[in-house]
């Protein structure tokens, strides 16, 4: 009896990897999300500490407390010290690349909230005062969260150092319920 084989054809790696295996990320992958991470965070570390220090040309505390008072904020200096630390320790923990779904999750509530009080009246652009630059931000953490913060982070050595779906609806998660309460209260 004869059979007749039909031969395989060889399947690439990605096809030959077991069902749940890790892909191997790219060198360049790491040192793309560290630019990423320290790019934003330290920015966003930078934005709180005008905030809170009136450092780099901000306003202190004192007067971001009035502006917050300004925007419907009871009490406005309180409101202001969360907005300050959350963009401060946000955005150093997503430089760190430190406890990344919690400072994604920061950055988020309080652009969020950005959105709701300063710019999402004034539609999609950021030269009309639009929401642009708060959706970037926005999206940037959560993305961050989703793909994990890379092999430079802290984070590389805890469950949660290399992202996923869990990690992004916790940023996403926490973010939005923050920022609910920050709007409701």
């Amino acid at each position: 009896m004869h059979t007749n084989r039909i031969p395989r054809r060889s399947s690439s790696s990605a096809e030959s990897r077991a069902p749940g295996a890790a892909a191997v990320r790219s060198p360049a992958a790491d040192w793309g999300l560290l630019l990423i991470r320290l790019t934003f965070g330290l920015f966003m570390a930078g934005h709180g500490a005008q905030k809170l220090f009136g450092i780099f040309g901000g306003d202190g505390l004192t007067a971001t407390g009035r502006a917050f008072a300004g925007l419907g904020y009871r009490p406005g200096k309180l409101f202001a010290v969360i907005g300050g630390l959350s963009e401060f320790l946000g955005g150093l923990g997503l430089a760190l690349g430190l406890l990344t779904p919690l400072a994604a999750a920061a950055l988020i509530g309080v652009m969020i909230n950005a959105m709701a009080t300063v710019t999402g009246a004034h539609g999609l652009w950021d030269v009309d005062g639009g929401v642009e630059y708060n959706v970037c931000i926005a999206v940037v953490a959560l993305a961050v969260a989703a793909i994990g913060p890379g092999r430079f982070a802290v984070d590389r050595f805890l469950p949660w150092g290399t992202g996923g779906w869990r990690e992004a609806a916790v940023a996403l998660g926490l973010g939005g319920v923050g920022a609910a309460l920050s709007l409701i209260l």
